[in-house]
């Protein structure tokens, strides 16, 4: 034998110890579980209590249905190493088949999704669980099954970024005028174009906002994008009145919203990101959004780079729209410069239409040359460039 055999007693330790470590062991695992099970409770409880500030009609109400259930962190799904995504709408993705070929163009290099969850005009894709304001709105569609969309994703190795479109809602401020932007005489605010938005200043509308997110992020989105994270900047902007309003700046304001979701969206397992306006990095657009602010609060910024929203003379070119890889190069470099020492990553929007593919490709060359994270196509026809979603080479 290897190793002599033990006396009776040496054996009776050794039973007697053997017994001993299992007892230690399970009373710890059940000291384990109850203490996960308080900082659930305890976290469910936090939660409980933001919400409660809101109206029992607006969010996520704790003490109610799916949105009831405790959650317990867990870590997001990891960044691929190079973004490269498309813009779909909810829409194109209730079209039969049409995901599908979203996520064939993987054989091109795509890895990305962003997929509308409440878009620009106040729609939102999908009944929200827990979110009973999206029904009586007449805002929640049917255009897809998010966590049926978010397993088919995962499976093939796509990212899945959920767009959420805050501050420009024409649903919700129809139904709920007392959360829209007002005009002197009263009546809700509107744009040029006869759209509606809510109150930066209300925080029912945060709420609003965060939780049909947090319904996207339950069903499996690894990131939630903020859009439209502003004041408005097209209308006359100078009658729109601001009930609530207080002397916090705009600036400080949007920022502030940031964090706010960022707090309630990370415990879920997402990353938050914004869209911001590429000019918003190189001067004050009078609309609330300071990159150097909000990049504190979140993880990602999406700076939206297209050159057609640049006039002519900005970022020192004569023509932003014939020069279009300038154009992101030197957005980047302002965003570079204002959320420096902030951890954020930055992902550019890239413009996608009325440009052939070597100015697509031009824009991706400049993304890349300023160490970028990735970038994001954008077409509202859904239709894009397949060269420009190649890994480089």
């Amino acid at each position: 034998m290897l190793y002599p055999s033990l006396d009776p007693n040496e054996r009776f330790r050794a039973r007697r110890d053997a017994v001993r470590r299992r007892k230690r062991r399970r009373r710890a695992a059940v000291a384990g579980l109850f203490l996960l099970a308080l900082l659930a409770l305890a976290g469910g409880m936090t939660l409980a209590g933001k919400g409660t500030k809101t109206g029992s009609d607006v969010g996520t109400q704790l003490a109610s249905g799916v949105a009831g259930t405790l959650q317990v962190a867990t870590r997001p799904r990891p960044l691929p190493v190079e973004v490269r995504g498309v813009h779909v709408t909810g829409a194109l993705a209730s079209l039969p088949g049409k995901l599908a070929e979203y996520e064939a163009l993987t054989k091109y290099g795509l890895n990305t999704i962003e997929l509308d969850v409440k878009d620009e005009g106040g729609e939102i894709s999908f009944v929200p669980a827990g979110v009973p304001l999206a029904r009586k709105t007449g805002a929640a569609r049917n255009y897809y099954d998010p966590y049926k969309v978010a397993r088919e994703m995962h499976h093939k190795g796509i990212y899945l970024i959920g767009r959420v479109v805050v501050f420009q809602d024409p649903y919700l401020a129809r139904t709920r005028p007392d959360f829209a932007i007002k005009r002197p005489d009263g009546s809700v605010w509107t744009t040029n174009a006869g759209l509606a938005w809510v109150n930066p200043y209300d925080r029912r509308v945060w709420d609003y906002a965060v939780s049909v997110a947090a319904a996207a992020a339950r069903a499996g989105f690894d990131e939630i994008m903020l859009d439209y994270v502003r004041f408005p900047s097209d209308g006359d902007v100078g009658s729109a009145l601001y009930p609530g309003r207080t002397s916090v700046p705009k600036g400080r304001l949007i920022a502030s919203f940031a964090e706010y979701a960022k707090q309630r969206l990370s415990p879920l397992g997402v990353r938050v990101s914004t869209a911001l306006f590429g000019l918003s990095a190189t001067r004050d657009m009078g609309i609330g959004q300071v990159p150097a602010w909000i990049s504190r609060s979140v993880d990602q910024i999406h700076p939206m780079a297209y050159p057609a929203l640049y006039g002519g003379g900005e970022l020192g070119i004569v023509s932003p729209s014939a020069e279009p890889g300038e154009t992101v190069f030197r957005t980047l470099i302002d965003f570079k410069r204002q959320t420096r020492g902030s951890g954020v990553q930055l992902i550019p929007w890239i413009q996608d239409w009325n440009y052939r593919p070597e100015q697509v490709l031009q824009q991706v060359r400049a993304a890349r040359l300023q160490g970028a994270k990735g970038y994001l196509l954008w077409n509202a026809s859904g239709l894009y460039t397949k060269q420009a979603l190649a890994p480089p080479s």
